[in-house]
């Protein structure tokens, strides 16, 4: 009986210390949650009492251009611009996993970009974009003398409009990215100094050169985390917000999104339709499609990786 009473008491106390955390997990998390979900079925505008609609909203997000719109520029984000910025962090990664005299230093100029804030870099890359003034296209122009003085004025580069131009702007977006890998590359640095150097000794001994020692040996070795670093970068790509919010404002867009709507990331158009039109009923609905998007892509990605990915020990 005593030690029944005993482990109550623990079992009061543990309570009493985890309550703090469980108040706020109810209060702040599962039920803003759950009345999100019965907004989704209602037509709400945050002032008056929601109104039950069925799945009228629903119903209304597969007539909806813009829906369309946005969930194919954040596939595009995701698909595309996640992939080409692993694989640039990635390099970066294996150009610095050297033994060279003021090594440490690189590293630190590659990762300070990642301490800058998300606005603030957003508003220099939109003027290092501007397709007048800014310096990634002046210095488009200075090679294109070169070209023309090499080749008598018949070869040159395109001149891009960048976030003024549909066509430039997602590129734009994900060179951008590319400027802030340096948190993905220490990730991997630290999965490449991490490999064990009996084995590319081994790999050596079996005639493998350095090609073959990275396909064989690096990449098995490091691929949980490869695969830790593209389910983030997945999930941050469907959740895109900041930067096209701060840029395509910035650019001279009436509204964010543009131009032409090619910067209209889902998370931009939940934005929109729950705080600028006042449709809290339909951008809940929006916001629960991109839960199960998220977790859908989350589940394939893993059912496809279950057999590719390899765990020391396991």
């Amino acid at each position: 009986m005593a030690l029944r009473e005993k482990a109550d008491n623990e079992y009061a106390t543990g309570l009493l210390f985890v309550s703090p955390w469980i108040v706020g997990f109810l209060a702040w998390t599962l039920i803003p949650v759950l009345y999100s979900l019965y907004l989704s079925f209602c037509d709400y505008d945050g002032l008056t009492t929601p109104v039950f609609i069925g799945a009228a909203n629903y119903v209304e997000l597969g007539k909806d251009p813009l829906f369309w719109r946005s969930l194919w520029n954040t596939f595009y984000i995701t698909f595309l611009g996640v992939p080409i910025t692993l694989l640039f962090s990635l390099m970066l990664a294996f150009l610095l996993n050297q033994k060279r005299r003021g090594i440490g230093v690189y590293r630190t100029l590659i990762y300070l970009p990642c301490l800058t804030p998300v606005v603030a870099m957003s508003v220099l890359w939109v003027w290092l974009f501007n397709p007048e003034v800014g310096l990634i296209n002046h210095g488009i122009r200075g090679i294109n003398v070169l070209l023309g003085g090499i080749s008598g004025g018949t070869v040159g580069l395109p001149l891009p409009g960048w976030f003024s131009d549909p066509w430039w702007s997602k590129p734009g977006l994900i060179v951008m990215g590319m400027w802030t890998a340096g948190s993905t590359m220490l990730i991997f640095l630290a999965a490449l100094q991490d490999v064990s150097v009996s084995l590319y000794e081994a790999a050596e001994i079996d005639g493998a050169g350095w090609l073959q020692k990275q396909f064989t040996v690096t990449l098995p070795m490091i691929s949980p985390v490869i695969f830790f670093n593209l389910m983030m970068g997945i999930i941050n790509g469907t959740q895109y917000f900041t930067q096209a919010y701060v840029i395509s404002v910035s650019s001279g867009s009436r509204v964010a999104g543009g131009p032409q709507d090619s910067t209209l990331f889902y998370v931009l158009y939940l934005y929109q339709s729950a705080f600028s039109n006042w449709r809290m009923g339909y951008g809940s609905a929006l916001a629960w499609v991109l839960f199960f998007l998220t977790l859908g892509l989350s589940f394939l990605v893993f059912r496809m990786s279950a057999r590719r990915i390899y765990y020391e020990g396991g």
